[in-house]
Parts: structure tokens; sequence; C-alpha cells
């Protein structure tokens, strides 16, 4: 299993780097992302720290591990310069907190994260149509989240993606180690937002997909 969107302690994840991974790989992940929120406050103290326990953690062998970054509630205007900061420092993994309907993220965070250089939007909430084109056209992830509230809406982005052929990808947002669901609980997740196992195995293959890239 592979999840590339988890928090550790640098923002609100209860874990250290080290035992988040450990603990994912307890639960069966051989692939993770440490996504920790950022905006301008913390971009450049969360990243290069994230940068170095991941080759840590990665060089003993168990689970590769990935930096990267969300960037959260921040002005839309402003979250196309905080990507690219992020890659300048680092930064393997790209994702927007996009607008879930359980916090109240800033108007137009999804259509500006769809035009900056991304990764993944993350719970993107009621996605319009013209996200979820913008997505497909761009190649940006959309996510199936496995995350209690974030997921409400996954039905309705699931639909949206296979009406413009804009890529799925199925992450945990893991806080704590609960939030390591495995796979059977995260197919049985996809399948209540209306993917069937064909589209389920593909999600699935997108995740090999990143991590193949990320892994050059």
């Amino acid at each position: 299993m592979i999840d590339l969107h988890t928090h550790s302690i640098f923002s609100d994840g209860e874990l250290v780097p080290a035992e988040l991974a450990q603990r994912a790989l307890a639960a069966g992940y051989k692939f993770v992302a440490i996504t920790d929120h950022v905006d301008h406050s913390n971009i450049d103290f969360v990243i290069p720290r994230m940068v170095r326990v991941c080759a840590q953690i990665t060089d003993a062998g168990k689970i590769q591990t990935f930096p990267g970054v969300e960037i959260t509630h921040v002005a839309p205007d402003q979250i196309a310069d905080l990507a690219d900061e992020a890659r300048k420092l680092g930064a393997k993994v790209v994702i927007v907190h996009g607008e879930t309907i359980v916090e109240p993220v800033p108007a137009g965070t999804n259509l500006a994260a769809l035009h900056s250089d991304i990764d993944i939007l993350a719970h993107p909430g009621l996605l319009t149509e013209e996200e979820a084109c913008l997505a497909a056209e761009r190649g940006i992830y959309l996510e199936i989240t496995t995350r209690r509230g974030h997921g409400f809406t996954n039905g309705l982005v699931a639909q949206m993606a296979k009406r413009f052929n804009a890529g799925l990808i199925l992450n945990n947002d893991a806080h704590s180690p609960s939030d390591f669901v495995g796979r059977t609980r995260a197919t049985s997740i996809a399948r209540g937002a209306g993917l069937n196992d064909d589209e389920i195995s593909e999600m699935l293959e997108n995740s090999q997909r990143m991590v193949k890239k990320l892994s050059v």
C-alpha cells in the first residue's frame, strides 16, 4: 500500500516522522509521503528537516519515505508562489488543501491550486466541472480520502473525475496510527464513493506511477 498524504508533529499529526513511518510499515504500507501543513510561516522550517529525515528513514531500507507539504488555508493568489518555493526547498510531493466542506477554506483555492505546480488536490469538496476539467488537462490528481469529514464528498469527486477523465488517487490523510486503514477498508471506502473494481485498480496504479516518478 501507498499513502502520499500524511502528517507528523511538524504540523498537526501525533507522531515524529520516524514513528509515523514505522506505524505505516506495521500497517502494511511500503511507501509514504510526509506532507505537513505549511504556509508562509513555516515552509522554510519544515521542508529542509523533512528532506533530511525522509532520506534517513529510506536509507534504513524498510519503507520508502518522501518529503512533501500540504499548502493549507493560504490565500488563493499566493498558492502558486508557495508551491514553487516548496519545490525549490526539496519537496517531492506538493499537495494543496482543497475546499473541503468541513473547514472554512478560502473560496477559489481549488482553481488556484490547479493552476499551480502541484501533484495532488486533496479533499476538494464540492468539485466543479471547471475544476475537474482543469485537473484532467494539467495531470493533477484529485484525492479520494479515507479521512472522516473530508470524505463526505468522495462520491461527487469520483463522479466528476469519471466525467472529465481526471486522475484519482487514494490517500489516508493520516494524522495518527489508526488512520492507516489498510487495503481492505480503503477499497471499501472507494467503492462507497461509487468506484468499481477496475476504477479502484486504476486509482491504486496512479499511486504507483507517482512513486515511480518520485523514486527516479
